[in-house]
């Protein structure tokens, strides 16, 4: 049972979608944690729906998901108590070589298809929510498991994610297809060291106006230029960013 009483706050590891992200040390326990605290402006009623769809986080046991220790409110703001990743995420490594990424990305599609199997979509798949340690492990971290607090979120802090799939940019329904392209691009970027696609620039974190995303739903998908990459791994990423959702491949068949 985590409460603010027993966490003394330490250094602030990131700001990202919607909250600050603390370093955090949790007195009875001993445990060093991640905590993410997000200021959110709504009801008692909605508080509560929140708390009982983080439930399910309890049950999640995968090595390749980020531990979960707990939630709680404190006035306006939601506290997620998490593991904490001692190497950080992924977007700070800038340029990752071949295959080292290969082993990442293997890490997290088992993490997406854990999450899937549980009927989760991530909704949020980009390398600041890929977390590694210096044990070498990769996890996932910051995935829509609560509709409510997706939703509160979303109607708090506007903006387009970079990393969104065009079927979603074009408001159309989002499905497992999407967390699909999201990967692609994802480890394209990691591949390349710098966004796929060029004219745009994702200063301050990924969030931004839609219009400046349209290039997404009305161009060809970025291709990994010829030569520099293996043949598997240039597969991996052009199946991933078919502009199609139904072309993509299923988890399953991503390994």
């Amino acid at each position: 049972e985590m409460n603010e009483q027993d966490i003394r706050y330490r250094d602030i590891l990131g700001h990202g979608n919607g909250g600050t992200v603390y370093k955090a040390y949790h007195v009875r326990s001993g445990k060093i944690l991640a905590v993410k605290v997000i200021p959110l402006d709504i009801t008692l009623e909605l508080q509560k729906q929140i708390m009982s769809e983080l439930e399910i986080l309890y049950k999640c046991d995968s090595s390749y998901i980020i531990g979960f220790y707990g939630a709680f409110f404190v006035e306006n703001r939601i506290s997620l108590c998490t593991e904490f990743m001692d190497g950080g995420s992924l977007d700070v490594y800038r340029k990752i070589p071949e295959h080292v990424l290969g082993r990442i990305a293997v890490a997290v599609v088992k993490g997406l298809t854990y999450l899937w199997s549980l009927k989760i979509l991530h909704r949020d798949v980009k390398p600041s929510n890929m977390l590694v340690n210096t044990r070498g492990q990769v996890k996932l971290c910051d995935f829509g498991v609560s509709t409510q607090l997706v939703n509160s979120i979303a109607k708090t802090y506007v903006g387009t994610n970079a990393y969104m799939a065009p079927e979603r940019i074009s408001g159309e329904q989002y499905g497992i297809h999407s967390d699909v392209w999201s990967l692609g691009i994802s480890f394209m970027e990691l591949a390349l060291g710098r966004f796929p696609y060029p004219q745009i620039q994702k200063n301050q974190g990924s969030l931004m106006p839609l219009q400046l995303l349209q290039c997404i739903v009305d161009e060809e998908s970025p291709v990994l230029p010829a030569g520099e990459f293996s043949e598997p791994f240039v597969h991996f990423i052009t199946q991933c960013m078919k502009k199609q959702p139904k072309e993509r491949p299923a988890p399953e068949d991503l390994m």
